[in-house]
């Protein structure tokens, strides 16, 4: 099991890392300025930590409401997951058609292509995080 400051420097590595990649590369291939892509980047990371917060303790509870247990079977994984990131776009699409001066089809489409680098950058980054600081643990069971 990681230890807390282990799995702060992971949170921390995994959000800086990311802002210095999807930022530029956002202003590249939307043609808007380094700055405001990084602000919306910024500020949609804030929300999705928050985001994560609050949806991960409403779920759980709903779960054990509903269940008796937190545990989540593969259905109820995807269920979560896809719920996550619907809330997610939900949330951030007036804030990235304000900011971005869009509408709401073409906000929707530019957080779309930041949801698919991020899917693709969590799996990268993950990998190699583990790689350069193995879970002793996971190691053993490996």
């Amino acid at each position: 099991m990681r230890t807390k400051s282990d799995r702060i420097r992971q949170a921390v590595s995994f959000e800086l890392i990311g802002l210095a990649l999807v930022t530029p590369l956002g202003a590249w291939l939307y043609g808007f300025p380094l700055l405001d892509i990084g602000a919306i980047s910024v500020i949609s990371s804030l929300v999705a930590t928050c985001w994560n917060y609050a949806f991960n303790f409403a779920f759980d509870h709903a779960l054990k409401r509903w269940r008796g247990t937190t545990a989540k079977t593969l259905p109820l994984r995807a269920l979560h997951a896809t719920a996550f990131e619907l809330g997610l776009l939900a949330i951030l699409l007036p804030i990235f058609s304000w900011w971005l001066g869009l509408g709401y089809v073409e906000s929707f489409m530019v957080q779309l292509s930041f949801a698919l680098f991020y899917l693709g950058y969590t799996f990268v980054f993950t990998w190699c995080y583990d790689r350069i600081f193995p879970d002793a643990e996971a190691r053993v069971a490996a």
